[in-house]
């Protein structure tokens, strides 16, 4: 992790500024695999740790690529978020990360955010033309 929250030691390393003492917001780049995964599940963990802590935004607009590797720890959050009466949200803008999320039955928990403003404030991107909405606004 980096001293400087915008300013990752390394490209692939997800970073962790503070948002406020209950929401974290963690940005992952670079590839999301099973062999560059746990970078992430620990800033995830991090992100969770202490008191309060309930909500957590997770930025992936610059992750390159990813698999279903990637659902584990998510859901992990989600359900760790969820039982502390807070959310998870997911930022992303590419189609190829919907679909890791289509193939894995996410999209109605992790519908997609464009920015982590709009995730702050709840409001899921509109959907793709020729896509249904998505439901449920990962709360």
């Amino acid at each position: 992790m980096s001293p400087h929250p915008d300013r990752p030691e390394s490209a692939d390393q997800p970073t962790l500024p503070a948002l406020f003492d209950d929401c974290r917001l963690v940005r992952a780049r670079g590839e999301l695999d099973l062999t560059t995964v746990e970078p992430l599940t620990q800033a995830l963990r991090q992100a969770r740790a202490g008191h309060g802590r309930r909500c957590l935004i997770v930025d992936l607009r610059e992750v390159t690529f990813m698999d279903g590797v990637v659902l584990e720890p998510l859901n992990e959050a989600w359900a760790d978020c969820r039982a502390r009466h807070g959310w998870l949200r997911v930022v992303y803008t590419r189609s190829t990360t919907r679909l890791v999320f289509r193939a894995g039955g996410m999209t109605d928990r992790f519908p997609r955010y464009a920015s982590a403003q709009d995730a702050w404030h709840g409001t899921a991107a509109r959907p793709e033309p020729g896509r249904r909405a998505a439901r449920g606004g990962g709360a």
